[in-house]
């Protein structure tokens, strides 16, 4: 039987929208920069389309993960001239090495967005860590400007496994990053 899902609705739910419908929602509403528009694209692109799994001898996994990170005292470290170049190169060293897949990044002048797939062995701590601790050094000894800080990234940061992820909830987390 061959039946017609009306329009509106996902896999004969009614009024559930579909994994694109909501990201289409989403970038209606939450379009207010061009970056923010490819980099929500990049994700939807990444997450609906490019579906792949990671296999191991033991484990078959779709991991990926969307972290945020600020600068400590959320200072505009992205401003600086080579920081914003200099970081993405670090940050894609690192996960070259410990087998972490960047799916997207970007980065704002007081934070960097990640979306990255990761093999189950790694946890969530753990991958922010080789990523912080990758670039704070590096970064700290490079640039003159940031020689003077005991420590770059702030200890927290914000990690989701949701698909969608939405701008609102990042900027909520940039936001209480100020009151810290």
């Amino acid at each position: 039987m061959n039946r017609r899902v009306p329009n509106g609705t996902h896999g004969g739910v009614r009024g559930r929208k579909s994994p694109l419908e909501t990201f289409s929602y989403s970038i209606k509403k939450y379009k207010n920069t061009e970056r923010t528009f490819s980099f929500l694209y990049v994700v939807c692109y990444n997450i609906h389309m490019k579906t792949v799994y990671k296999r191991t001898a033991t484990t078959v996994s779709f991991l990926n993960y969307h972290l945020v990170f600020c600068p400590r005292y959320r200072r505009k470290i992205f401003d600086i001239p080579g920081v914003e170049e200099r970081f993405r190169e670090l940050t894609h060293q690192a996960c070259e090495a410990n087998q972490i897949e960047i799916l997207a990044m970007e980065c704002h002048r007081d934070h960097a967005h990640l979306f990255v797939s990761a093999y189950p062995q790694l946890s969530i701590p753990e991958i922010v860590r080789i990523i912080k601790q990758a670039t704070s050094c590096a970064l700290r000894d490079e640039i003159p400007q940031l020689s003077q800080m005991p420590s770059l990234w702030t200890r927290s940061y914000f990690v989701s496994t949701a698909e969608n992820v939405t701008e609102a909830t990042v900027e909520r987390y940039v936001r209480t990053q100020k009151t810290r």
